[in-house]
Formats: C-alpha cells, sequence, structure tokens
C-alpha cells in the first residue's frame, strides 16, 4: 500500500472540512486520504509534521476519570472518535482494528491501546460504552465526558465533530470525522492517519509496524 506524505497544515485544513453522518446515507463525505501519483486513494497518510496527542481527561467504561496523555505515554495508540448507536461506519472501523489486532502477538495486542472517543456523550454513558466495546475488542478503551471537551479535542486532530442532531427521518444522528489517528509508543506524536476505506488488511498489515513505532 502505497502512502503520499502531506504538510500537516494542508491536512488539518482539508480534514476540519471532512465529515460523516453515521446512517444518513450522505454518499458525497468521504474520508481525507494519500491520493498517489495515478489518482487512487490510499488507506493511509503518513504526515511530515506529527499531531499531538490531545490533553484529554475523560470517563472511563468504569466510570473512573482517564488522562489519554498519561494513560497511554509510551504505548502505541489509535484513536478515534465515533458512537456506539452508528449503523455503519463506527462498528465497521472498530471491528476492523480488533480483527486486525488479534494478528499481533500477545504482548504487542497488551500493549496497544485503542481509544474510542464517543462523539454523543449524552447516550454513551460509561455502562453503554462498555457494553458496546465488549462485543468488539474487551481490551479497547471507551470515554465520554463533556461534548464541547470531546469536540475541542477532535478538532486538535483536524477532525470535525458536530452536535448530535435529528435527520430527516427524526433519528439522532452524530456528524463527525471518520478518521483514526495512530500514534507512536517512541514519541507519543500521530503520524499516521486512516480513513473509513481502511480495511482489515491494511491495518493487519500496518499495525506490527505502528506497535514498534515505524511508520508502514
Amino acid at each position: 500500500m502505497r502512502k503520499k506524505t502531506f504538510a500537516v497544515a494542508a491536512l488539518f485544513a482539508a480534514a476540519t472540512l471532512t465529515l460523516s453522518a453515521c446512517g444518513s446515507g450522505d454518499s458525497g463525505s468521504s474520508p481525507v486520504a494519500a491520493v498517489s501519483e495515478d489518482g487512487k486513494q490510499q488507506a493511509a497518510t503518513v504526515l511530515d509534521q506529527p499531531f499531538t496527542k490531545p490533553d484529554l481527561v475523560l470517563t472511563d467504561t468504569r466510570g473512573k476519570s482517564y488522562d489519554l496523555r498519561k494513560e497511554t505515554a509510551g504505548h502505541p495508540t489509535l484513536i478515534y472518535f465515533g458512537y456506539t448507536n452508528c449503523p455503519d461506519v463506527c462498528p465497521l472501523t472498530m471491528n476492523n482494528i480488533a480483527v486486525a489486532k488479534k494478528q499481533l502477538p500477545k504482548a504487542e495486542q497488551d500493549a496497544l491501546r485503542v481509544v474510542f472517543v464517543t462523539t454523543d456523550p449524552d447516550r454513551d454513558t460509561p455502562a453503554a460504552l462498555g457494553t458496546w466495546l465488549k462485543g468488539i475488542d474487551p481490551q479497547a478503551v471507551g470515554l465520554t465526558g463533556k461534548f464541547a471537551t470531546i469536540q475541542a479535542a477532535a478538532r486538535t486532530l483536524g477532525i470535525s465533530v458536530e452536535a448530535p442532531h435529528k435527520d430527516k427521518n427524526g433519528k439522532i444522528v452524530s456528524t463527525h470525522g471518520t478518521q483514526v489517528v495512530a500514534f507512536s509508543p517512541k514519541t507519543d506524536g500521530g503520524y499516521l492517519l486512516y480513513g473509513e476505506d481502511a480495511t482489515v488488511d491494511d491495518y493487519t498489515k500496518d499495525l506490527p509496524k505502528i506497535v514498534k513505532g515505524a511508520n508502514p
């Protein structure tokens, strides 16, 4: 899988404009992705300047305070913003990561931090997050808290998140960027950005390098 390096300032501007209303059927939204010379989109973008891990303290699935920087320092970390009532992109993304993670040696699985930050905190209580994640990856970290705090943290990674709202059918949807950001265990910097088109095979191929702090 070829990847193209982007200047982070340009990527940030593009990412903040990329939103996906999960389950809305809006095909006009697509994730930020690398574009190769032949015009085909690639699953991951390698940043020439890494994102800084958000200075974020939220509540985990046990109802305990979780300091993102402190708890994930020195660990390979994948961060994704989504919500449990999403019928499509969010569960697919988390399942793809979970399946790929199982291909790693046990020690590397234990070292990897997969963090799911809800964009729908009113409905995604610690208990709801815990139940949902248990069926995908019991080791995954689920975080909830004040929407404004979550939205601000996502923005530092170039990911736009809008407050949950009712669609034309009366269903509550959460419109949010669909990128997964991978952070290095060596520097805690976010060097890789995956779009919603990233497959199990993409993550299976890349995770062994990510956990070692190398770019795929």
